[in-house]
């Protein structure tokens, strides 16, 4: 494949199954807190432990999957993954109908779905670096991001108003099936699915668990977009219960309105995604990759100023489409150095050990700026964030990228 655009029957295949997945995913935005109010009658205690417990959880779960993925043929462990992860969500509808659902078992769920997404996710990184050439790459990713937003804007309408009309744990039953219809998609693909390049003989050693924090650390160019990415993320994430609390409580917006401040920008991550790989092929990978990644962290101290009526609505929507955007130009840029910078046989180490400390880190933050929110009010600790976040361009690699030192195998099979 060259530089068209078609990428394959087989990618084709993967594509469907992501969108698939990723619709159900915000279909069922949000059920989880739902189920544990109005059916469980969780408190406000239970429901943060929920969020951030579950995600830092199923990472430290996720630790030791990284190695294991790495030595087993991996169109097979996403359809594991996606199997997983349908019996584990089904497993609530089943407790809710036979009366026993507790929440335990919602905080349990979490933690394996959570575990099985960041498998996945490494898993699916190895496998799109052996199934495409280096220069169709961020192609791909920039057609799973712009899917990633569509099913932003069009998920969580619909999944409001499934749980309108049927409980919100119609939307569970919803994302069990759509992870069920992406592992039959990954199915269908046929093709050989690529061998390891090596088979373990011998049990995984406890050293083996930090390798892909070992070959983040010891790369110029993947170090600092990990610090950037983990620090970023955890930041901007950090704000979001805060942000619902203002703009829901003390600024008195309507759920419509909060909802609609989010979903409307979302239009931004279509745009932004589509224009990335124009913008590497006229200015380069690097300048994109810095230039994205500095002027997605000037936006959210915007956030700050937020008041009351439309035009606090309209700054909100603002704010969150010149994010929304840059963060979409970056992220495939990101993704595709990543993969580029990342030899073969060491993608899902590598993809795993970032996830793992991107999950940790938002846990943590959340948490942190969660007491410093009470301690100071929302407002306060939103512009704090903000102010944090404008430095953090400052971890952003300073040279392109060059060429990976290794030699890579699936490249010299294609």
């Amino acid at each position: 494949m060259g530089s068209g655009h078609r990428l394959g029957r087989r990618f084709g295949w993967l594509w469907g199954a992501y969108g698939t997945s990723a619709l159900g995913t915000w279909l069922a935005f949000g059920a989880f807190p739902l189920i544990a109010v109005q059916v469980l009658h969780a408190g406000p205690a239970e429901v943060a432990a929920l969020s951030s417990a579950g995600a830092a959880v199923g990472a430290v779960v996720a630790v030791p999957l990284g190695p294991w993925v790495e030595f087993r043929r991996k169109r097979s462990v996403l359809i594991s993954m996606d199997l997983v992860r349908s019996a584990a969500l089904l497993t609530i509808p089943a407790a809710f109908t036979l009366g026993v659902l507790t929440f335990l078992q919602l905080l349990l769920v979490s933690v394996v779905v959570a575990a099985a997404d960041i498998t996945f996710r490494a898993a699916s990184g190895a496998y799109l670096k052996t199934l495409l050439p280096a220069e169709d790459l961020l192609v791909a990713n920039a057609r799973f991001e712009s899917t990633a937003w569509t099913t932003t804007v069009v998920g969580p309408p619909l999944g409001g108003a499934a749980i309108g009309l049927l409980g919100p744990v119609a939307t569970v039953v919803a994302d069990a099936v759509s992870y069920l219809l992406s592992a039959l998609g990954i199915r269908a693909m046929g093709g050989e699915d690529p061998p390891p390049e090596r088979r373990e003989a011998v049990r995984m050693r406890a050293g083996d668990l930090l390798d892909g924090w070992r070959y983040i650390l010891g790369d110029a160019t993947l170090r600092p977009l990990f610090l950037n990415t983990a620090l970023f993320n955890g930041l901007l994430m950090a704000t979001t219960p805060l942000l619902t609390v203002l703009m829901l409580g003390r600024l008195g917006f309507a759920p419509w309105q909060y909802g609609l401040a989010f979903a409307a920008p979302s239009v931004g991550g279509l745009l932004g995604a589509r224009l990335a790989r124009p913008l590497v092929t006229r200015f380069g990978q690097h300048r994109v990759l810095v230039t994205a990644g500095a002027l997605r962290a000037v936006w959210p101290v915007g956030l700050a100023f937020v008041g009351p009526g439309t035009g606090g609505l309209l700054l909100v929507i603002g704010v969150e489409l010149g994010l929304i955007f840059c963060c979409a130009v970056f992220n495939p840029v990101q993704a595709t150095c990543r993969l580029e910078r990342t030899a073969t046989d060491r993608v899902a180490r590598t993809l795993s050990a970032w996830a793992v400390t991107t999950k940790a880190t938002t846990a943590l933050m959340t948490a942190v700026w969660g007491v410093l929110g009470g301690a100071l009010g929302p407002r306060t600790a939103i512009g704090l964030a903000g102010v944090f976040l404008l430095a953090t361009p400052l971890l952003l690699p300073r040279r392109a990228a060059g060429r990976l030192s290794v030699p890579d195998p699936a490249r010299s099979r294609t």
